[in-house]
């Protein structure tokens, strides 16, 4: 039989084999059937989704699995505080084997480590609740190891118990040390009514081995109550992760939590997130926030528990990102009070007054930046997105968007004859492609912008075609490690063309991928099947971005001409540090024509920049947190001695105080208002803390050198 005669004999087989199996029964249907049915579908359709419209065209075989299963594992027991060593060894028969699961629609390894967690969590159970029945020693020198990454599976369940017990020391000593500094201000308190005596440290530490206790009792009856579909759907997640980051299956839910699985904006505090490993961390925070106008939340920062006004703090960790969300959300004007761990491992408590996130304050901003000394106006752009209503402008309508809004500011501007322009895309995740291409084009005459290559392999060229440009002089953009997508292509456009000075950390987010979203609804194959929705979406990585000069921006990113001290620079944060991102290569450069005056003696610039960097009170400060942040993140082991940690504490407080009074601007380290401003406030503040930003005011000093460079040019 000829080979493709071959492959539709398969497929009509496979497909009757599906349309037997899936059948609907009739009568009082089996609950266990139907789940089982819809695992079979949704193989399928992953299987042919991801096979058919991949970007990477990766194979579904053993290494797939392999990678699969990796991620598998740690979602299942991210900590490594459920399974030993001999389940891990049962489970591991299965490594190889989830391409075939995929392939035939049978699965397994979700149904064998449901068994084993099941068999595991009434010991972990009786074992914490014995181990938090006895009073610890914390004067001694134990310690214990942080960092996941570092810990093998025990290998037995003595080892275990071992590994509960100094993580319970852990937990309690610090909520101890947390109890004990509330039982302090409480008894500041002088107009506190009905003042009661002072807890002793006995009674603090009972208190805290109590609400360690029900913390891990609420953690174990949602991991008891867990249902069939949460298992499948995380092997679901787990099968299309391997593929990469970015492609994800995304189990059916609610408007609300489908919103959050897609854009995981937080309109109570003002902050994006995402689920990993276990633990829920900030993507970015949005502008003009609660978080935001605090100050003291950061991107990659982990929150590990949520108060609600005065009630007990709920542990999140391990909770589904959906459920972490409903403990932080809530109504406008009350008291949220999270406790994260920042990137270095330090904790800290953040107190939040929730409102509702003003979109004007995510849209285009910009003002004059005036050297009063030397009689020159500079411009200030911030871009924080790239949006665009696109079902006002499907039709030729006139909805907001970010090009436009970029437009309106230049006009502003024109009329105090700036001498340079800054575009501040610090913290941009991305958006609207065409904004990034239609923007990049207001300040070059016409030509490429971006390379698209698709799954044939085929490239497409997005230039911009109008001649117009809305600015002429020297520019220079802003950027940092959470950059991304969109604010990549416009930095680096304007990079390859010689049009800007680039200037921020190492590099940027490098992310230089599309995703699209399939309904897996709408994608039903056969018949009869409706009994098996809602079936959820499928997010997969379908294009990839190039620069005109023939380079990706995925992986790498965008490095910048001028690099500044960045108090991230030690932070192991974008493309190049997710689990199978998608490599950076390159392809051929598009034709285009250099800047009329292109931006080439950037050596110069970067060295006059180095000399101010130097001796500049504010980067010398931010190079000083950076190494701390950097030193600290190395420090995994951690003391369970009681002095050595309030030690810690005192040095962690220390720091975030220094921090707050630091150099500080628009993103994130001086210390913000957490209440509601009035219009005139939110404009005096955003005005002050542009020109205090320590980045744009180095800016405008690579401004005056390059537009004295550009002379020096012009009289030779």
């Amino acid at each position: 039989m000829q080979s493709g005669t071959l492959k539709k004999f398969l497929l009509i087989l496979i497909l009757c084999l599906f349309s037997f199996n899936l059948a609907p029964s009739h009568g009082d249907d089996d609950p266990a059937k139907i789940e089982e049915n819809r695992a079979k579908l949704l193989s399928y359709m992953l299987v042919n989704n991801l096979g058919k419209h991949h970007f990477s065209r990766k194979k579904i075989d053993d290494d797939l699995s392999k990678a699969a299963f990796k991620v598998y594992l740690k979602q299942l027991d991210p900590q490594k505080r459920y399974f030993i060593k001999e389940d891990i060894d049962k489970l591991s028969a299965f490594a190889e084997k989830i391409d075939d699961e995929m392939k035939a629609g049978s699965i397994q390894l979700p149904v064998r480590a449901s068994e084993l967690m099941g068999q595991r969590l009434p010991l972990i159970r009786d074992m914490i609740r014995e181990i938090l029945s006895q009073e610890f020693d914390f004067n001694g020198n134990e310690t214990i190891e942080t960092d996941i990454d570092k810990l093998e599976f025990c290998s037995s369940l003595p080892e275990l118990r071992e590994r509960w017990q100094k993580t319970l020391k852990y937990q309690v000593m610090h909520r101890y040390l947390t109890l004990l500094e509330d039982e302090k201000a409480l008894q500041k308190d002088e107009q506190s009514d009905n003042k009661k005596p002072a807890k002793s440290e006995k009674e603090l530490i009972a208190t805290a081995r109590e609400k360690i206790l029900k913390t891990y009792e609420t953690i174990f009856a949602r991991l008891i109550q867990e249902k069939s579909r949460d298992r499948y759907d995380r092997y679901f997640e787990s099968f299309s992760k391997a593929f990469d980051p970015h492609t994800d299956y995304l189990p059916p839910t609610d408007k609300e939590d489908f919103d959050i699985g897609m854009k995981g904006q937080l309109e109570g505090i003002g902050a994006t997130l995402k689920e990993e490993d276990g633990y829920v961390k900030v993507v970015s925070i949005v502008p003009g926030g609660p978080a935001y106008r605090q100050g003291s939340l950061q991107p990659e920062d982990t929150i590990l528990k949520v108060r609600e006004g005065k009630n007990e703090p709920v542990e999140i960790t391990d909770m589904k990102l959906r459920d972490a969300i409903k403990h932080i959300r809530g109504k406008k004007g009350t008291e949220v009070t999270l406790t994260i761990k920042k990137p270095g491992g330090a904790l800290a408590s953040i107190t939040l007054i929730r409102d509702v996130v003003q979109l004007e304050e995510g849209f285009v901003k910009g003002m004059l930046l005036k050297d009063d000394q030397l009689g020159k106006n500079f411009g200030y752009i911030r871009i924080p997105t790239f949006y665009r209503d696109f079902e006002k402008t499907r039709f030729g309508g006139n909805g907001r968007n970010s090009t436009d809004d970029v437009r309106k500011e230049m006009k502003k501007l024109e009329s105090s004859k700036i001498e340079g322009l800054i575009l501040d895309l610090r913290n941009n995740g991305g958006g609207a492609l065409t904004d990034s291409v239609k923007t990049a084009g207001l300040f070059i005459k016409d030509g490429p912008v971006v390379q698209v290559k698709g799954l044939d392999g085929k490239v497409s060229v997005l230039s911009d075609d109008d001649a117009d440009i809305a600015y002429e002089g020297p520019i220079i953009v802003l950027v940092n490690k959470f950059s991304a997508s969109a604010s990549e292509i416009l930095a680096g456009a304007l990079q390859d063309y010689g049009r800007a000075v680039i200037i921020g950390g190492e590099h940027t987010h490098g992310k230089g991928t599309v995703q699209t979203i399939v309904d897996l609804n709408d994608e039903m194959p056969f018949q009869n099947m409706d009994y098996l929705k809602p079936l959820g979406a499928l997010k997969l990585t379908t294009q990839k971005f190039y620069r005109i000069t023939g380079a990706s921006t995925q992986y790498r990113g965008i490095t910048p001409d001028i690099i500044l001290p960045d108090r991230f620079t030690g932070l192991k944060s974008g493309e190049q540090h997710l689990d199978y991102a998608l490599p950076w290569d390159t392809i051929n450069a598009a034709t285009y024509s250099k800047w009329k005056n292109p931006v080439e003696r950037t050596s110069a610039l970067k060295e006059k920049s180095l000399q101010r960097v130097r001796t500049k009170k504010d980067f010398l400060e931010i190079e000083g947190f950076s190494k701390i942040v950097t030193d600290e993140q190395k420090k995994t082991i951690k003391s369970l001695n009681i002095e050595t940690a309030r030690k810690e504490l005192e040095e962690t407080r220390a720091m975030r105080e220094k921090e707050n009074k630091g150099p500080h601007g628009k993103h994130g380290n001086g210390k913000k208002s957490s209440g509601p401003m009035t219009e005139d406030e939110k404009k005096e503040f955003w005005n002050k803390e542009v020109r205090e930003d320590a980045y744009v005011l180095e800016a405008v000093s690579v401004l005056l050198d390059l537009i004295a460079d550009q002379k020096a040019l012009t009289l030779k």
